[in-house]
């Protein structure tokens, strides 16, 4: 089964989405970074993911990070990409 890294670009208002992929046993490295998708400071979660529990880490990841209907600005951008293998040394 193949891998996917996805990376994740919130709000610093994020604890809860760390908190809720680590408890359900994904493996996320986080560091802050500035740029133009939220346009303000954010953090940025790396998360790698077996094939098979794509689906159940994406709906975590909308379930924590729903925005406000009255919002103009949206709370995560995602990018899934294909990492071929994770290797833990």
């Amino acid at each position: 089964m193949s891998t996917k890294l996805i990376v994740v670009v919130v709000r610093r208002e994020h604890d809860a989405l760390l908190r809720r992929l680590l408890d359900a046993g994904f493996q996320v490295t986080e560091f802050s970074s500035l740029g133009g998708f939220l346009r303000r400071r954010s953090d940025t979660l790396l998360v790698g993911v077996d094939e098979g529990r794509l689906d159940e880490a994406l709906q975590l990841i909308r379930q924590t990070c729903s925005t406000p209907a009255e919002a103009d600005e949206h709370s995560a951008t995602l990018f899934v990409l294909n990492a071929g293998r994770m290797v833990t040394i």
